[in-house]
């Protein structure tokens, strides 16, 4: 047995938590990886895992890029106020 690692709990996370349109990438392709090892397309299930990984990434930095956004308008929003 192969053991690629499918990320779907990292990929739910990241859905849930940081940025909802790349997570659902990111589940697509953590979905797609237990299939294909099953179906024996071992190259295809460790294209999806890499797939998986990389939008888990891209949404964990999406994450934290709408996060300071959101810090840095609340201080100009603050300091304009003075």
């Amino acid at each position: 047995m192969v053991n690629i690692p499918n990320y779907l709990v990292p990929a739910i996370l990241v859905t849930v938590f940081c940025c909802l349109p790349t997570g659902i990438a990111a589940i697509v392709y953590a979905a797609q990886v237990n299939s294909k090892i099953t179906g024996g397309d071992i190259a295809g299930a460790q294209a999806a895992s890499r797939n998986a990984k990389m939008w888990c990434w891209i949404s964990g930095g999406a994450g934290v890029l709408i996060i300071l956004l959101y810090v840095m308008v609340g201080m100009l929003a603050l300091l304009s106020h003075r």
